[in-house]
């Protein structure tokens, strides 16, 4: 999904602290693990005692982006010609995608816009209906509040502050982690794999029985800032398994499970406090700000899909792995000595279960595997809530998209199932997913997750 951002150079107002509590942090170091504390004061972030970063401030401020009289539209193109009239408009500005596939597309257009695209719209015959006429609305009734006298009960009760009711800040979700590990240490740990371009620390809590030879899961959310969706449901699957650990089956508790619930959180912060539909990290650069974490990873870097313009919402960076949160990612993954079996990647939306390749339409030699495990897991879902999500190859099912997460995944670590999930919804709400939907959504993607799982435990 690529669109045209501001040439406006953005800046972030750093809100972060860290977390309530101090547990022990762990961090790898190929065969062996060396505990070190993380300095809240400082906002310092150490592996091996290291410092390995800082949140950089700045004195630059931002006014928050209101998307006031934007509305979403779903297209209908039934044809290559009605394709190329909006890749027009968005070339040119007039309009910014969000979710679609080969015969439709939603569109995001301000409303000084409006008039030019419904005239283009209709000059080539293209069907279209309003999905959101107000996203600034919708952006306002997405997510809530809890009041201060909630908020601080809420705290004092559990111990943390999360809620699967509402979409929480990074601290809230990084002190959730902490408070697992702290509560459940014998299979809860939590370890800084690395940090953001602004000096954020990347947070990954394993759930393990702690047996050797143990082989291992991947999952992470929070790819791109504005899917707010992924991180609260990677949230709710490490909530539901750190408190139901015991009742799982054998298979699943047979492995070691590695989560990050957020692997872009500069983006994700930037998404709370400045631009609620701000997608890529904060790396700078030039006039345009950020590169997309899901085209910067190394199997077949830079091709269709990758953006070259950093002013492109698909923007690939200046090379494989030239962002520190995807380099970090890299590092942990092939630095550990786990048996790593699988990698799931959730993003939102359209409600899809996509496997390699992604990079070309093309398939891997165990594509059928895939496949099977897929529609299981679509099944699963479906059992879970009655949706449906779709399945299938990403590129041959969307449109090619180079340097992802999981073709990387399936390509370089050679890990056997490998899958992006694009969670709810199909479009009505898109990228503004009322927090109503957290839980339903979660339990899709843990019904999915256990499948994935049984099967890599099984390879």
């Amino acid at each position: 999904m690529k669109t045209a951002c501001s040439l406006v150079l953005l800046t972030v107002i750093v809100l972060f602290v860290d977390v309530l509590t101090h547990p022990t942090v762990e961090t790898f170091d190929s065969e062996k693990s060396v505990a070190k504390e993380v300095s809240n004061d400082k906002k310092d972030i150490y592996e091996f005692g290291v410092k390995i970063g800082s949140l950089k401030e700045t004195d630059e401020t931002e006014e928050k982006k209101s998307y006031k009289g934007y509305q979403l539209w779903k297209l209908n193109l039934d044809s290559q010609n009605k394709s190329k009239v909006v890749i027009t408009l968005k070339n040119n500005n007039v309009l910014s995608t969000w979710g679609g596939n080969r015969t439709s597309i939603d569109v995001l257009i301000s409303r000084p816009n409006l008039r030019t695209v419904q005239r283009r719209l209709d000059e080539n015959l293209i069907n279209y209906k309003v999905l959101i006429d107000d996203v600034q609305e919708a952006i306002d009734d997405e997510n809530p509040p809890l009041n201060p006298e909630e908020d601080e009960e809420l705290a004092n009760r559990q111990g943390h502050r999360m809620t699967f009711d509402s979409y929480h800040r990074l601290s809230d979700i990084h002190g959730f982690l902490d408070y697992l590990a702290v509560t459940y240490p014998t299979y809860c740990k939590v370890y800084v794999i690395g940090s953001s371009v602004q000096g954020r620390p990347l947070k990954v809590l394993r759930i393990s029985n702690g047996n050797s030879g143990n082989k291992a899961v991947w999952v992470d959310g929070g790819m791109h800032a504005r899917e707010w969706i992924t991180p609260a449901s990677v949230s709710y699957i490490i909530n539901h398994m750190a408190h139901n650990y015991d009742s799982e089956t054998h298979a699943i508790r047979s492995l070691d499970w590695y989560f990050l619930p957020v692997a872009n959180p500069d983006g994700y912060e930037y998404a709370h406090t400045t631009d609620r539909l701000w997608r890529k990290n904060r790396a700078r650069g030039g006039y345009c700000t950020g590169t997309d974490l899901n085209r910067n990873y190394g199997y077949r870097w830079g091709g269709a899909g990758g953006g070259k313009n950093p002013c492109q919402e698909t923007y690939a960076g200046t090379g494989p792995f030239s962002e520190p949160e995807t380099a970090a990612i890299k590092d942990f993954l092939q630095r550990t000595s786990q048996q790593w079996r699988a990698s799931i990647s959730y993003h939102s939306y359209g409600q899809y279960i996509l496997y390699p390749w992604g990079y070309d339409r093309k398939v891997p030699p165990d594509w059928t595997d895939l496949q099977k495990v897929a529609e299981q897991a679509a099944t699963a879902m479906r059992q879970a809530t009655g949706q449906y999500y779709t399945v299938g190859a990403a590129a041959n099912t969307l449109y090619p998209a180079s340097g992802g997460s999981d073709d990387w995944a399936k390509g370089t670590m050679k890990m056997k199932y490998t899958y992006t999930i694009e969670l709810r919804d199909n479009g009505r709400y898109g990228f503004v997913l009322p927090a109503s939907y957290i839980v339903p959504t979660a339990k899709e993607a843990l019904a999915a997750l256990r499948v994935i799982g049984e099967a890599a435990a099984a390879t």
